[in-house]
Parts: structure tokens; C-alpha cells; sequence
């Protein structure tokens, strides 16, 4: 086991895996062309085979070594995850999932430390997000309620019901043909209609955006510093382990001189009561 457990967590094999990983996508790729998988079909699809088959026996391996504490892992069962759907029989109603083979290669968010470091940065912001999306929703349902009752009569394509202009107002608020698309063409009817949409703009696309994009930076910092704070305790520990260990070397060299001078003390005395014998001895 202890062999095994060498074998799963060496750098090596996180290297191989990658490189699997990266294989993997190109194959899938390229079985999107139907130029190459008429020539070389079979060939990618064996590969795929064989690609899959040493994920399945990496998990496996990663199950054995680590037992319970493998299920405990976000990132460990995300990589079950993956490897386990690409497994289900992918015929009859389950011919959809073919598709979803290509998350294999989000394998490699869990093997690149800076992947892992970004993806949990989101996680972490995800709860800020939460009310920063509950009042993007309140602005967008106002807005809605607003520019349905103001411009529906005469554009009902745009904003003929609440749907239907909160679809509106999210393609401006993504600047997508915003002005010549729509503002524009609703000015020509209503010509003071840009006092609603440029401030729309301004609280959502310069201001809502904004605090999107500040939290995730913001989790993303709070990741780095955590990092960095674990590394630094972790040196320290190391430090104080290594300093704990110069200090029992060092008793333990005093205890060795200690001891070497008292077996010199011993010979002395051995050496001092052997002449005394010696000379005392008659002729």
C-alpha cells in the first residue's frame, strides 16, 4: 500500500495524468470533424477507450490509498464525478451524455495548483454574489415593470410584456447593438426615452458589473493571502521541527561527551591504580 501510495500522489503521475488530460481534449476535438473521423475514426476512438480506462484505474487507485478521506475531498469527488459519467452506457436516452464526455478535461482544474486556486477563489465569492444578484433582480424587475408600461404600446416586440423587456434591458445592459438596435429606434417615438435607459446603463453595466468583478478580485486576494499564510506557518512549523531536532542533537552530543569523559576518568583511575601496583610490587 505504502508502494502505492508513492505511485499515486508522485509529481510523475500528476504529469502523466496532465499530459492524458490534454490528449483526451484534442481526441475529442477532433471527433467533432467528420473529415477525420472518417479516416482516422477508430483510431481516436480507441484511444478515448484507453484514456478513459486509466482514468478509472487512477480513481481506484486514489480510492485505495486514501479510503474515507477520499469521499471528503470536494476536488477528489469532482474527479470521481467525471470519470464516472463518462462510464454510463451513452445509447438510447442516454445518448446526451456522449456530450458530456468532454469534462474529462476539466480534470485539470484539480491537478494545475493555480486552476484550483482561481476556481476556489469563485467558490469562496459566491456568497457576496448572492446579493449583488438579488438586487441586479430587483433593478431588472423594476426596470421591466417600467419600460413595458412606457414603451410596450408601440414596441411590443422589445418590450411587450415583462419577459420580453427584461430580455431587452439585459441586451443593453450588455452593450450588444443597444443604440442603433434599440435606444434609438425607441427615441425616434419617444425622444426623452434615453432619461431611462442611460441611467439603467450606469447603475447596471458600470455599477452592478463592477461590484461582480470587485468581489471575485476580492476572493481571489483573500485565496492568495490564505496561501500565503499557510506556507508561512508551515516553514515555521518546519523551522521549529528543525530547531527541536539541533537541540536533541546537541543534548545528545553533551550526554556522548559527558559519558566519553567519564569512561576517560574510569581509565584514569585504572591506569593510576595499575602503577600503583606495579611499583609496589617487591623485587
Amino acid at each position: 500500500m505504502d508502494r502505492l501510495r508513492q505511485i499515486v500522489t508522485s509529481p510523475r503521475t500528476e504529469r502523466f495524468i496532465l499530459a492524458l488530460i490534454i490528449l483526451n481534449a484534442i481526441t475529442l476535438g477532433l471527433e467533432t470533424s467528420a473529415w477525420v473521423m472518417d479516416r482516422v475514426g477508430p483510431v481516436l476512438l480507441v484511444l478515448d477507450k484507453i484514456v478513459l480506462a486509466i482514468f478509472v484505474v487512477e480513481v481506484v487507485a486514489r480510492i485505495a490509498v486514501h479510503r474515507l478521506a477520499f469521499f471528503k475531498d470536494p476536488w477528489s469527488l469532482f474527479d470521481f464525478g467525471v470519470v464516472a459519467i463518462a462510464l454510463v452506457p451513452a445509447a438510447g436516452p442516454f445518448s446526451v451524455l456522449r456530450a458530456l464526455r468532454i469534462l474529462r478535461v476539466l480534470r485539470m482544474i484539480t491537478i494545475v495548483p493555480s486552476l484550483k486556486r482561481v476556481v476556489g477563489a469563485l467558490i469562496s465569492a459566491l456568497p457576496g454574489m448572492g446579493s449583488i444578484v438579488l438586487l441586479m433582480g430587483l433593478i431588472f424587475y423594476v426596470a421591466s415593470v417600467m419600460a413595458t408600461k412606457l414603451f410596450g404600446a408601440d414596441f411590443p416586440q422589445w418590450f411587450g410584456s415583462i419577459p420580453a423587456s427584461a430580455y431587452s434591458l439585459f441586451q443593453i445592459m450588455t452593450l450588444e447593438s443597444w443604440s442603433m438596435g434599440i435606444v434609438r429606434p425607441v427615441m425616434e417615438v419617444h425622444p426623452y426615452a434615453w432619461l431611462f435607459f442611460v441611467p439603467f446603463i450606469l447603475c447596471t453595466t458600470f455599477t452592478m458589473l463592477n461590484l461582480f468583478i470587485g468581489i471575485v478580485v476580492n476572493a481571489m486576494q483573500a485565496e492568495h493571502e490564505e496561501e500565503a499564510k499557510a506556507e508561512r506557518r508551515k516553514l515555521e512549523e518546519d523551522l521549529r521541527l528543525a530547531s527541536e531536532e539541533r537541540q536533541q542533537a546537541h543534548a545528545e552530543d553533551v550526554a556522548d561527551m559527558a559519558a566519553l569523559r567519564g569512561e576517560l576518568a574510569e581509565l584514569r583511575r585504572a591506569m593510576t591504580d595499575l602503577s600503583t601496583s606495579l611499583t609496589g610490587r617487591p623485587g
